[in-house]
């Protein structure tokens, strides 16, 4: 069962919270980083990405990097921008975007329980992805970023979570410049919180929705502190990795669609055709961009025209959890048969575009740097948790999930 348990954060004070609180550091590369931090000396991405107060010139990955981000998030602590609780609490994080709210429940999960697989993964993790956050995360001392969790729903737990809520000023209220409502809750009593924790003990599984290569990073942290310490007891905040978990039922995943530069030296009616071989072509009608309606079902986008595709059986297994997604159904009957593309992860021919941002950007990219799109049915948190319980893992590019937990807000000190 599920080890979650409450943590003394370090945290913003009130007064800076919104200055402090920042978009994750692998949304945006350097040079964005660069710019989102102008004129907001407090941000988070000096912690996250500490290359952008150091000349351009610094490899992103050396040494210095990462004693600047240990020197920052002293500073925060040091000046007074955050400050650590005295007590270990739970903290009740809700988001809100475009009307639709999110609220889960910020600890910290067990490095345990990511070894001995109660907390599921469905993706494959870089090792140059993962020695990045290693080195972060060891430096610092702290978890900076929040991992993000699922689980199956817990009535006793939502009610507990929405009483506090209902009766309880929060700590946070703010809306980012995206429009995002931002809102925290402390959970500063001891009995609430042991009530919580204990009843994350019937919690079967906890589910990585987004950060495995910072979960990856933080358990490789703990298992580096527990040869360092040998009479560790497990008890040692090292063993434990911050975290935000939300029930399934609070959470929605967006497309994530895809463009590809050219036809593989087919002509249009000839792609068209091929494709037929697979899937019902049938041009979309009116002039808005198709968005796919059910399972199976994909938008395509080619010379000013959408398309509604939709799968033929026979075409993917309905009994293979990984097989009958449509991330897979398009890859394995199109994108690897007609475009010759096996690796998505490397090709240079391929891209993929958030469902985040509209799929109008579909059209402007097939009117700029590509040729044709596909625009995907969002995949489901049931999918994923069924190939997580199966031991599988996804196709690359298969979830995206808004909004994006904020770096900053909440950081978990290792020792």
């Amino acid at each position: 069962m599920a080890v979650f348990k409450p943590f003394k954060a370090v945290r913003p004070t009130e007064k800076y919270a919104e200055a402090v609180a920042a978009l994750p550091y692998d949304v945006m590369n350097s040079k964005e980083a660069r710019e989102m931090v102008k004129g907001k000396p407090y941000s988070f991405l000096h912690v996250d990405r500490a290359e952008i107060d150091l000349d351009e010139s610094v490899d992103i990955y050396s040494e210095q990097v990462y004693r600047k981000a240990r020197e920052n998030l002293d500073a925060l602590e040091r000046n007074g921008i955050t400050t650590q609780d005295n007590t270990a609490c739970f903290y009740i994080y809700r988001q809100i975007m475009d009307g639709r709210s999110q609220t889960g429940l910020v600890g910290c999960a067990s490095i345990d329980d990511y070894r001995n697989n109660i907390i599921k993964k469905h993706e494959f993790t870089r090792a140059d992805k993962e020695q990045d956050r290693i080195n972060h995360v060891d430096y610092c001392d702290a978890n900076t970023g929040p991992i993000f969790l699922a689980y199956r729903e817990n009535k006793e737990i939502e009610t507990i979570i929405d009483s506090w809520k209902n009766e309880h000023e929060p700590v946070y209220d703010f809306v980012t410049d995206d429009g995002i409502g931002n809102t925290v809750w402390v959970v500063d009593c001891p009995e609430v919180s042991e009530k919580l924790r204990a009843l994350f003990d019937s919690v079967e599984s906890l589910y990585i929705a987004d950060g495995h290569h910072r979960c990856a990073s933080a358990v490789k942290v703990g298992q580096k502190r527990r040869e360092q310490n040998p009479s560790y007891t497990g008890q040692e905040e090292f063993n434990f990795f911050l975290a935000v978990a939300f029930p399934k039922n609070e959470l929605a995943i967006m497309d994530y669609n895809r463009v590809m530069k050219d036809l593989n030296g087919y002509s249009a009616e000839e792609f068209i055709a091929k494709l037929g071989e697979s899937f019902t072509v049938e041009e979309a009608k009116g002039n808005e961009p198709y968005r796919p309606v059910r399972r199976h079902n994909f938008g395509m986008y080619l010379d000013k025209k959408w398309y509604s595709v939709t799968a033929k059986e026979g075409t993917f297994d309905e009994s293979d959890p990984v097989g009958r997604l449509d991330v897979s159904i398009l890859q394995n009957n199109c994108i690897t048969p007609i475009f010759g593309i096996e690796d998505p992860r490397t090709d240079k021919r391929i891209d993929f575009v958030g469902g985040i941002r509209g799929l109008t950007e579909l059209e402007r990219r097939c009117e700029t740097d590509m040729r044709i799109a596909f625009s995907m049915y969002p995949t489901s948190l049931d999918e994923l948790m069924d190939i997580a319980d199966a031991g599988k893992v996804m196709p690359p590019k298969s979830t995206w999930f808004e909004p994006k937990l904020l770096s900053g807000l909440f950081i978990h000190k290792l020792s």
